[in-house]
């Protein structure tokens, strides 16, 4: 199936350097992928002149005049920054003429143009931002990873009937097991909010299995495929993973760096220290998709290097084949019919 993406190339710290090279190995894998390359003509034109010619009409660019700065306002992208590589390369979602956007550029500015541009789906009040995290049994989905400081048990219900269809479709998984994040296991634990939210759960069709720990995003003691949480919570807890996984990296490193003796140590546990660090390398987890829209946009680190931004392109790829933004419009209808009719 050919699938077309239209991509910001200017967008993340680094913009075209990661972006182009990312792109142009994405092609080499997919003989089926199209991008469009969004951004500076003169600058793209420079660093794809002998891919134009490789890969001939799989590869395009769209000029953009402007970029959107990775500390700019959301409000002030969406005002001034009318002709920039993010906003023009979300308007050919729009247009019809991309399947979906990956941009490592400015989350706010992404997500707030990308409603504006693409609007929600009916049915669904707030977009959510899922991504996947390593966890023993391979990796796990989680959402709201920071779209909704503050959200209600109805927007919690929404998200897990959208983060559903993600992983059915990512996965392969019929019926994704679906836990709540909460202080506790227990039925008396937790706030009005997550407490109004596992009853909406509960009599729902989803594969609902209940409260979950923040252990249970890594290493819980219960396999979950999705964990739904709000923005504010999940953002916080995405945070606090990267901070525990660089503090490990620091102290591993400095632990064999100490002496001639551990530094033996360490090059003979090298082979076992490189399987560890692959295992959990973010950069392979790279890439969290905007849901709730009417459109395909998938985020990717704004730091991130060619291969993370491959990962996020990638990502794009198999939402698109797995035609995932149709397939949660129809989920978000017929669960609307299903509360309706309860």
């Amino acid at each position: 199936m050919s699938v077309t993406l239209s991509i910001d190339a200017m967008g993340g710290d680094f913009g075209p350097q990661v972006t182009v090279p990312a792109a142009l190995a994405c092609l080499r894998k997919n003989p089926d992928l199209k991008l469009i390359m969004v951004g500076d003509e003169a600058v793209l034109s420079g660093l794809l002149s002998e891919a134009m010619v490789s890969f001939k009409e799989r590869i395009s660019i769209q000029h953009a005049s402007q970029v959107v700065e990775m500390d700019e306002t959301p409000q002030k992208a969406l005002k001034n920054k009318k002709d920039s590589s993010m906003r023009v390369a979300i308007n050919l979602v729009h247009q019809g003429l991309a399947d979906g956007c990956v941009s490592a550029g400015n989350t706010g500015a992404l997500m707030a143009t990308a409603r504006f541009v693409l609007k929600m789906i009916p049915g669904i009040e707030r977009p959510a931002i899922i991504s996947t995290l390593p966890s023993v049994f391979g990796h796990t989905h989680v959402l709201d990873l920071g779209a909704n400081v503050d959200s209600s048990a109805e927007h919690l219900y929404q998200f897990a009937v959208m983060g559903e269809e993600v992983v059915k479709a990512v996965e392969n998984i019929d019926r994704p097991r679906i836990g709540l994040l909460n202080i506790g296991e227990e039925d008396m634990k937790g706030n009005e909010q997550v407490k109004a939210a596992a009853k909406l759960l509960e009599s729902s069709a989803l594969n609902y299995i209940g409260y979950v720990e923040g252990n249970s995003i890594n290493a819980g003691t219960v396999k979950v495929d999705l964990i739904v949480t709000d923005g504010f919570v999940g953002n916080v807890a995405l945070k606090s993973i990267e901070g525990a996984a660089k503090m490990i990296a620091f102290k591993l490193k400095a632990s064999f760096s100490q002496n001639l003796l551990t530094k033996l140590a360490g090059l003979m546990a090298y082979p076992v220290l490189k399987l560890f660090k692959d295992s959990i390398d973010p950069r392979l987890y790279n890439g969290a998709s905007f849901i709730g829209l009417r459109g395909l946009v998938i985020k990717s680190h704004g730091g991130a290097d060619a291969l993370a931004f491959e990962t996020a392109i990638r990502l794009a790829e198999v939402e698109v084949a797995k035609d995932l933004i149709r397939k949660i419009g129809e989920k978000v209808e017929k669960a609307l019919e299903q509360k309706v009719m309860a």
